[in-house]
């Protein structure tokens, strides 16, 4: 940990003297795109790369009106700048949104826009070489595909397509990310992104019950493939091996238990995460989401329930529909998807639950919105209870919460700086900069406040956060899951009571 500097966190959000190519070198490292066969690196460019790339970019703009309007609409105005983490923590300037935007753009100018094939000196309009291939795939990895800086658009333009678009135009011709394709590959061998198989997954939930009737005297069951059951959890593997993850899981257990609902977990599809979005795979993100159909279709369930996972839930609520649906097998009484905090949260409206705050008691605790739940979904029929929900589900498991800056949270929450695919140790320097403006707002709550815990609701952001806290001199410990918080103050019978 010695090796990489975190920031100094000075002021809130100031602007960063500009350091030209200060993130050039930043890359992870490289491996062969084919998931069937073993992952290697460095990877291997396919002959005629070049001419492939470029048809493999004008094939995405041809089947997205949205991407070729992106490309096509932005002028420069500035508003994206400084609202990118990345930028504000390196100081490079090809991490403003616009420069990172034009690095793609700049190709398609070249090959798919009169102008920069008639005059492409005079359009910033470039060729499609290794240098520039070599540009995209450092700084195309420096987007955690947050969507902060869509919100700041005046033409909406979303950075985060422009980066899938360009990290599969780089899968394609043999310059894929090792570290998202060796997820994907475990995922489509194992079904969950650790590559757990099933009698380790059956092991670690026997341990768990284990652990739940040791500290609490009751006997709460941590199911695996249950025919009949009412929920097929499908949730983060990170929740299976390790805090904060795992008391998450223990969390959800005790709820599905408290409110007497049947529920069954599935080895064929353990994993609700799904990798496919961050290298821009159409085609990953059926194949990994299509096994969760086919688990909850083989084990009769009723309904799907999300566990805490953001861009899991992104995939889920937007895209589920049209990739597996539709769910005509499933209770209509109940929304497909349905997330563990909107499931938490009506028990609770329910008055099905019952809580001893007090337990939490030696916590003030703060929440961090993730940016796939913040900005690409909602929870529930209210309006905004993406942010509403998790909230008061924490508030009712602590006495003690405080909200970060208004202009830290919600719609304009700052990333973790570990999203996106860019979770991977090759990768530290740009996470520990990256997160320097989360850390500024939660250096002021626990100046201000004696915040002790953040909550969030995202097994990408609890796993940079424990890696990364330490840099700031904060407790590694310091990340809760929210379904954590519940799992301490939640009430099952006398033994607790």
């Amino acid at each position: 940990m010695a090796d990489v500097q975190a920031p100094v966190l000075g002021e809130y959000q100031v602007i960063p003297h500009i350091q030209p190519d200060a993130m050039a070198g930043s890359k992870p490292y490289v491996a062969k795109p084919d998931h069937n066969k073993p992952l290697g690196f460095p990877g291997e460019l396919v002959e005629n790369w070049e001419q492939k790339a470029v048809a493999k970019l004008g094939e995405l703009v041809n089947n997205s009106r949205a991407l070729q309007v992106f490309l096509d609409s932005c002028v420069k105005c500035g508003a994206c700048t400084d609202k990118c983490h990345y930028y504000l923590g390196t100081s490079d300037p090809k991490n403003m949104p616009v420069a990172r935007q034009d690095l793609l753009r700049s190709v398609y100018r070249r090959y798919y826009t009169l102008p920069g094939k008639l005059f492409p000196s005079l359009v910033g309009a470039r060729d499609m070489t290794k240098e520039v291939l070599d540009e995209w795939y450092s700084y195309f990895h420096q987007c955690s595909q947050c969507r902060r800086c869509s919100v700041f658009c005046p033409y909406g333009i979303d950075t985060a397509e422009i980066s899938m678009a360009a990290r599969e135009i780089m899968d394609s011709v043999g310059q894929g990310q090792k570290y998202c394709n060796e997820i994907l590959a475990k995922v489509h061998r194992i079904g969950n992104n650790l590559g757990l198989p099933g009698p380790a997954l059956e092991d670690t939930l026997l341990g768990l019950e284990e652990d739940v009737k040791e500290e609490t005297g009751i006997d709460v069951k941590y199911p695996v493939d249950v025919k009949g059951a009412d929920v097929l959890l499908v949730t983060p593997s990170a929740d299976f091996f390790a805090e904060p993850h795992i008391d998450g899981l223990i969390g959800y257990g005790k709820v599905f238990h408290a409110a007497g609902i049947s529920w069954t977990l599935s080895s064929h599809a353990s994993e609700a995460g799904n990798f496919g979005m961050f290298v821009g795979s159409s085609e990953n993100l059926h194949k990994v989401a299509k096994r969760i159909r086919e688990a909850a279709l083989d084990l009769g369930v009723k309904r799907i329930v999300v566990g805490e996972c953001g861009h899991a839930w992104r995939v889920a609520y937007s895209f589920w529909n049209t990739l597996i649906g539709p769910f005509d097998f499933l209770d209509r009484r109940y929304p497909v998807p349905q997330h563990i905090c909107e499931f938490t949260y009506d028990l609770i409206q329910q008055g099905a639950l019952k809580f001893d705050k007090s337990a939490n008691d030696d916590k003030v605790v703060t929440f961090h919105d993730s940016c796939n739940v913040a900005r690409a979904s909602r929870m529930g029929s209210m309006p905004g209870g993406q942010f509403i929900i998790p909230r008061a589900v924490v508030k009712a498991s602590v006495n003690k919460f405080v909200d970060m800056a208004p202009e830290t949270i919600f719609e304009s929450t700052y990333c973790c700086g570990g999203g996106g695919g860019v979770l991977t140790d090759e990768l530290i320097d740009l996470r520990v900069k990256g997160t320097q403006p989360r850390m500024l707002a939660l250096r002021d709550v626990v100046e201000s406040h004696g915040v002790t815990h953040v909550a969030a609701i995202c097994a990408i952001c609890k796993a940079q956060f424990s890696k990364v806290l330490p840099y700031y001199k904060f407790p590694m410990d310091m990340i809760q899951s929210v379904h954590g918080l519940v799992s301490k103050a939640i009430q099952l019978g006398p033994v607790n009571q």
